[in-house]
């Protein structure tokens, strides 16, 4: 089945999935650059808000895991020979800093990815330039340099402004496309001509319902080709005595002048378009209802193109770094199998969200989810585990109604309770409104919602959400109601403050409130509805 994994992708490469069992991989792992790749997520106004998942924390840090990594890898314990020897003279070269770490935790995560490869599939790893020539160097070492297909460039940024004052502007990012073996699939693409092209080369119309054509020479001018007669002219001819007299009678031969040599005519409806090459320019960066509030969210017509030039209908795609699932919605419409890996559950969450919400897939019977609970003793399990299972259990809850964690990992404490995430929504043009959740894995009373309510207030916020393990009292209750209605023109009236059991939830209960941006939207273009031409 279609499969959804909650974890460390390595882990999860190494105890599930099988060789050389995956046709594609792309993944697009945190970068290495000024910009806090931890913070997640933003606020629908745009700007990063206090949400914050520490998901890669030590990925820009030299630990004691990551000297024992190394060594690992070094001692010949990744799997692939000439890893150590490569590894080595990169820890020579740069030393223990941000960049060495980064390469040591994607190094041992290459080389699983080339074991679940088939021999006929190919990797696509996304990468900035400040760290495609260190990773060049690892693929080589992993993939062999013979496998190298393309450095593809692709242009993230559409503006030009660059306010920078040491350096030009910086617009692209870099995906490394290597095979698996000479064998690997690879499917021509075409993307369309240009308007100016069409007017100097598709100039000529017959008037037939044809449409549009351009001449080619029927000779063949590298003289390769033995020369022959053909109605007067004598020439090296491009096709046999048969084909050219099949063209003639198909009204496809044109001599531009009484003695000169045929051409041939070439319609625009046959044309595919210019073949793809490896610098992309005409894929625009994510923005409006695309977006699902991921700053390094990537265009899923990117990924749509990615897919279609090394696989076909039926194949498997893996993401290991699948974040807001954009490479398993591209599977999903161009009708792959798909595996994502993620290590927060507000991503697998908002997966589900979106495979439920625009493609009516249910993770009961169209695809599974391993790792995650799935029902209260799931979620109890989760809670007591240690070291911080209370800690994983809080953000698996606020994943289910679309929160986002407050003030970083270890939430934000105030006088009047606590926040341990916060959802946002529009109310108004250009005003935006939001709701504290509290989330409870023990014993809850009636004091909880005190404090709710008092946080509700001291914060302004519009609602708040206890989110709880265990099922609230009839004080709880009483206490919530007493708390009155949130109202608005737009929306109508809902209640300030609400309770959901973790059961309630699992079972498809939601919050009664205004969509925030992330639970709203368009519905999904079907591959006829794609942009690009012969996607399949």
């Amino acid at each position: 089945m279609n499969t959804l994994y909650y974890g460390d992708n390595l882990h999860i490469l190494r105890e599930y999935i099988q060789d050389e069992s995956v046709d594609l991989v792309y993944l697009d792992p945190p970068f290495n650059s000024n910009r806090t790749y931890n913070e997640l997520f933003q606020d629908e106004s745009g700007k990063f808000s206090d949400a914050q998942i520490m998901a890669f924390e030590d990925t820009w840090h030299w630990t004691e895991a990551t000297q024992v990594e190394y060594e690992n890898l070094i001692g010949g314990g990744g799997g692939v020979e000439s890893v150590s020897s490569v590894m080595e003279a990169l820890f020579q070269m740069i030393g223990t800093n941000q960049m060495m770490a980064y390469l040591v935790m994607m190094s041992p995560r290459l080389v699983e990815l080339r074991r679940i490869l088939k021999p006929t599939g190919g990797i696509f790893l996304h990468c900035d330039p400040t760290a495609s020539h260190y990773l060049k160097i690892v693929c080589d070492a992993i993939f062999r340099p013979l496998n190298f297909r393309n450095e593809i460039v692709w242009q993230r940024r559409q503006d030009k402004h660059n306010l920078a004052r040491n350096h030009m502007g910086r617009i692209h990012d870099n995906i490394l496309f290597y095979a698996k073996s000479a064998d690997t699939k690879y499917h021509i693409q075409y993307t369309e001509y240009d308007e100016e092209y069409l007017k100097s080369h598709y100039k000529y119309d017959d008037n037939d319902g044809r449409g549009k054509y351009r001449l080619l020479p029927c000779t063949n001018e590298s003289g390769g080709n033995k020369p022959y007669e053909y109605r007067g002219i004598v020439r090296s001819w491009r096709f046999s005595l048969e084909n050219m007299e099949q063209k003639y009678q198909d009204g496809l031969l044109r001599k531009l002048t009484d003695n000169g040599p045929y051409y041939y005519k070439k319609y625009l409806s046959e044309a595919k378009g210019v073949p793809l090459q490896d610098l992309w320019t005409d894929i625009p960066p994510v923005r409006g209802s695309e977006s699902r509030g991921y700053p390094t969210q990537k265009p899923e017509f990117l990924l749509e193109r990615i897919i279609s030039a090394c696989s076909k209908e039926g194949d498997q795609i893996l993401d290991p770094f699948c974040g807001c699932g954009t490479a398993i919605y591209a599977s999903q419409t161009l009708n792959r199998r798909w595996v994502g890996i993620d290590i927060t559950h507000l991503s697998i969450q908002l997966i589900k969200n979106t495979l439920r919400d625009e493609f009516d897939l249910s993770d009961s019977s169209d695809y599974q989810i391993v790792g995650v609970p799935v029902d209260v003793s799931g979620a109890e399990n989760l809670a007591e585990q240690l070291p911080d299972g209370r800690h994983q259990f809080q953000l698996w809850a606020m994943a289910l109604v679309g929160g986002q964690p407050f003030g970083g990992e270890k939430g934000k404490r105030g006088a009047d309770g606590g926040i341990d995430g916060i959802i946002r929504f529009k109310s108004g043009k250009s005003k935006f409104e939001k709701v504290i959740i509290q989330v409870k894995s023990g014993k809850v009373g009636v004091n909880d919602i005190r404090d709710l309510i008092g946080t509700v207030q001291s914060e302004k916020a519009a609602m708040g959400a206890f989110l709880t393990l265990q099922n609230p009292t009839r004080p709880m209750k009483i206490k919530a109601l007493q708390a009155g209605k949130w109202s608005s023109l737009s929306w109508g009236e809902f209640e300030k403050i609400q309770i959901l059991t973790i059961k309630e939830l699992l079972d498809g209960e939601r919050l009664k409130m205004p969509p925030s941006s992330r639970m709203v939207r368009p519905r999904r273009k079907t591959k006829e509805g794609a942009k690009q031409k012969d996607l399949l």
